[in-house]
C-alpha cells in the first residue's frame, strides 16, 4: 500500500515546492514553539523542530510519511528571523549586504507506523551584492519579503541582491530541500521518478 505523505506545514512556500515531485500530499499544522535552546547552534535548531513538527503530526496519525522542515538564516553568527515589517526587512538586508550568509534547513521524514526516523540538514550560502540602502527599499517594497527568513524571495526579484549562490540545492532556501527529500522518501520506499 502506498505510503500517504503529509506536510507538516502551512507554508504556502514549501508546498508548493513538494507540489513539483507530483505526489499527492496533505498539509498538517504542528504546533510546535520554535524557539531556540540556550547555546543551541543553527543546525541542531533546525534539526530538531524539523523533527519536533513532523513528530506531532505523526503522534496524531496510525499511519504516512510525515515531512517536518525548519529554516534559519545565519549571518556573522547571529540567527536571523523573518522581518515581519518593511522597516526591519530593509536593516536585516542592510546588515547582509557586501557579506555572505548561510541558510540551515533541517528536514525530517517520520514513519508514523513504525516509528521510523530520517533526517538532514541542508546548508547553503547566500553571497550578497553592497547595495545602497535606497536600491534595497526598492527591492523589498516591490516584493514585500515579510515572511522570508532572510529578507528576501531567490525565487523572484531576490536573485538581484547576490553576487553568487553556493550549495547543492536552491531550493533549501525557498525552505524545503527537494535533493534531500528525494532522499529521505527513498530510504522509506518511494522512489522518484
Amino acid at each position: 500500500m502506498p505510503q500517504n505523505l503529509i506536510l507538516a506545514s502551512t507554508s504556502r512556500y514549501r508546498k508548493a515546492l513538494l507540489e513539483k515531485l507530483g505526489l499527492p500530499f496533505e498539509c498538517a499544522s504542528p504546533d510546535v514553539d520554535e524557539r531556540s535552546l540556550a547555546g543551541e547552534s543553527a543546525e541542531a535548531l533546525v534539526a530538531r523542530l524539523a523533527y519536533a513538527k513532523a513528530n506531532v503530526i505523526a503522534k496524531q496519525r496510525d499511519h504516512g510519511l510525515i515531512i517536518g522542515s525548519d529554516q534559519v538564516c545565519v549571518c556573522d553568527g547571529h540567527i536571523l528571523g523573518k522581518p515581519g515589517t518593511l522597516d526591519n526587512a530593509v536593516a536585516q538586508l542592510m546588515a547582509t549586504q557586501g557579506r555572505s550568509v548561510t541558510f540551515y534547513t533541517g528536514l525530517c521524514v517520520v514513519n508514523a507506523a513504525t516509528e521510523e526516523i530520517h533526517q538532514l540538514v541542508e546548508p547553503f550560502t547566500v553571497h550578497f551584492r553592497a547595495l545602497t540602502e535606497s536600491a534595497i527599499r526598492r527591492y523589498v517594497e516591490a516584493e514585500m519579503p515579510l515572511d522570508c527568513a532572510g529578507s528576501f524571495k531567490c525565487e523572484g526579484m531576490g536573485i538581484v541582491l547576490f553576487n553568487a549562490l553556493e550549495g547543492r540545492d536552491p531550493n533549501a532556501l525557498i525552505g524545503l530541500p527537494l535533493i534531500g527529500l528525494i532522499e529521505l522518501l527513498s530510504l522509506h520506499g518511494i522512489a522518484l521518478p
